[in-house]
């Protein structure tokens, strides 16, 4: 019965949309071996939904009219002080049709204050030469070296260097596409943001017809997830100053030589001087020998990876040894010897079945040593579960805290947490029950890192589909879940369900944070947000405080979501939910309109991260 309601579900699909769907079956297959056939029809569902259509979004919202073109020229001719631009171009063999592609479309620039630095790496084709040659003599803003050894990409792009005038470089590869605006925007930013060292704007695939695909709409700047892909490019705009001072390009780390390049500068710069462009300014070609396709393409792309990352951390000082999962980069932080004692608060109101299955998850399957249990008993009145609690109090890390107030989740815990012995706070539901046995761990592990306040957990729902990856603020008007119903093997919008990353907030159905941050910010909100939002606005006033909240994938949970709460939508309780909206709405009215760990160019309707219609986005 099972396979003939999945079959029916998929012919239905058929039925709606049709040749659409057709062109979109390779890519179902792929992901039937991956997520079997939930993940199949969620993948279908996304994709051939018209929200997802993207030749036409890129009709609509990304195609310049002669008016608009007018009004950037118009904008660039009153600029005060225009920065030269740098363009770095490191050539190997490349196909030539792509090569002029390429450096056509940085001669259609609507802004005019560049050089393209163009070092080519010995090339053996004979037709490469005469190329950069006419250009080179045709345009004076083209400069062109040619390098009598092939010493590889990191070497080229050094060459390509020492060629350069301007106060800013910009990465591109001798086969890939500019969009007509992309310099415009990054000057633009450069002038509204004269602090600014590193820029960098969103960027999609194009193909040998000249069709795009695949954007990838791009948060603003977000550590851990450029720690966990390399998100920055495409386009990256660089400092030259700060570019020189790092010393360049390295030998050896060819493949991730840019990669390495940005994580040299960072460590040199405030995180606010690493700005985001929310635009797509440059087309990233797919062709059998690019990454653009696969990372298979390039192995050693990832083992340089790999060591530019470990590289970075040993600089930095952070213990922490990072690897290649395929999809991306994890860290593993390395936990002190003397391991801080946890406090893990619990609170419940009878729930028996679920708060033993919560526990006992905890016993039996976690690793890390140190913990204690805090039981916050909110008048329970089943004589098994107080009998269970009495029993469990016995246990010398296991404290029961009896709270016979109306039921307040803050006040709950944040009088657990007053009692805590704890040097860390994990807050979690009793509705929880454990899948990784190093979940604590890979959490503590993070909470610890300087700068790092909550750190949120990967919950499922007992049905393997994504309860939570990440809070993502103005979702269904105030907060949703990124990527909620996602089945499980599926990695989500640009691998953004499988990687380490920051989000503004995640859900305190299970979250970690050092007590004394807990404590600096004041806890969750008794007062205004006694039962909905209060883990939002506390996540919001950590990072207000300058701490960055941290969502990871790999402390996986399963979450039998709310099973002892009561319906918020409930008369009873309807005015106070709305009450509570009404004050997230006033107090974080700024960020709820342009969360920085999303996108404008993404949708505020629905959690899977298809495109806005339109962008929330200035309109030239």
């Amino acid at each position: 019965m099972n396979f003939v309601f999945r079959l029916a579900r998929f012919i239905r699909l058929g039925l709606q949309h049709g040749p659409r769907m057709a062109s979109k079956l390779p890519q179902a297959w792929r992901v039937y071996r991956k997520a079997g056939w939930q993940g199949m029809v969620w993948e279908l569902r996304r994709r051939v939904r018209k929200t997802n259509d993207y030749a036409n979004w890129v009709a609509t919202y990304d195609t310049l009219t002669p008016e608009a073109r007018a009004t950037i020229t118009q904008r660039i001719l009153v600029m005060p002080a225009p920065p030269l631009i740098s363009i770095l171009m490191p050539t190997y063999n490349p196909n030539p049709v792509h090569l002029r592609a390429a450096i056509e479309s940085v001669r259609a620039q609507l802004y005019p204050h560049w050089e393209l630095c163009i070092a080519d790496d010995a090339s053996t084709a004979a037709e490469v030469r005469p190329i950069l040659e006419s250009y080179r003599d045709s345009d004076p803003r083209i400069k062109v070296v040619f390098r009598p050894k092939n010493g590889h990409i990191s070497a080229a792009s050094n060459n390509a260097l020492e060629l350069v005038t301007g106060p800013w470089i910009a990465l591109m590869d001798h086969d890939d596409l500019l969009s007509e605006h992309a310099l415009f925007w990054m000057a633009d930013c450069i002038a509204k943001h004269p602090d600014a060292r590193l820029i960098y704007s969103d960027e999609d695939k194009i193909d040998e017809s000249g069709q795009r695909s695949d954007p990838y709409f791009k948060s603003d700047w977000n550590l851990d997830l450029f720690r966990s892909q390399n998100m920055f490019s495409h386009l990256g705009v660089l400092s030259t100053e700060l570019v020189r001072s790092v010393g360049g390009f390295r030998i050896g780390l060819e493949g991730s030589q840019d990669w390495d390049l940005v994580l040299r500068c960072t460590e040199r710069i405030d995180a606010s001087q690493v700005r985001h462009v929310p635009r797509v300014l440059y087309h990233w070609r797919v062709h059998a020998e690019s990454t653009a396709r696969s990372m298979k393409a390039k192995p050693y792309a990832a083992v340089a990876g790999e060591r530019a990352l470990n590289e970075h951390y040993q600089r930095i000082g952070v213990k922490a040894v990072a690897e290649y999962q395929q999809f991306g980069y994890r860290t593993r932080y390395t936990l002190p010897d003397d391991l801080p004692l946890v406090s893990i608060v619990i609170p419940t109101r009878n729930g028996l079945s679920l708060v033993r299955q919560c526990v006992q998850s905890i016993d039996n399957k976690t690793t890390y040593a140190r913990y204690e249990i805090i039981i916050v008993d909110n008048s329970s009145d089943d004589p098994a579960a107080m009998a269970y609690f009495a029993k469990l109090a016995e246990r010398p890390n296991v404290r029961v805290l009896r709270d016979e107030r109306s039921f307040n989740y803050s006040a709950l815990n944040n009088a657990a947490v007053a009692i805590s012995r704890g040097d860390v706070v994990a807050l979690v539901n009793n509705d929880i029950e454990v899948m990784s046995p190093d979940w604590l761990s890979e959490m503590v592990g993070i909470a610890l890192q300087s700068g790092v306040g909550v750190v949120g957990a990967r919950l499922w729902y007992p049905d393997m589909t994504l309860q939570h990856g990440g809070a993502v603020l103005g979702l269904g008007g105030l907060a949703s879940h990124a990527h909620k119903d996602l089945p499980r093997g599926l990695n989500g919008y640009a691998g953004r369900a499988v990687l380490t990353q920051s989000f503004s907030a995640v859900t305190a159905a299970c979250l970690v944070v050092r007590k004394s941050i807990y404590q600096q910010v004041g806890g969750l909100d008794e007062v205004n947000l006694p039962v909905a939002f209060n883990d939002i606005d506390f996540c919001l006033r950590v990072r207000e405080a300058g701490y960055r909240n941290v969502w990871t994938p790999y402390a996986e949970l399963l979450h039998h979501e709310s099973a002892t709460r009561g319906d918020d939508l409930a008369p009873d309780k309807r005015a106070r939910f709305e009450r509570e909206i009404a004050y997230m709405q006033n107090r974080w009215t700024e960020v709820i309109a342009n969360d920085p760990a999303y996108s404008p160019n993404l949708t505020l309707d629905a959690e899977d991260f298809s495109y806005a219609w339109p962008p929330r986005l200035e309109r030239i």
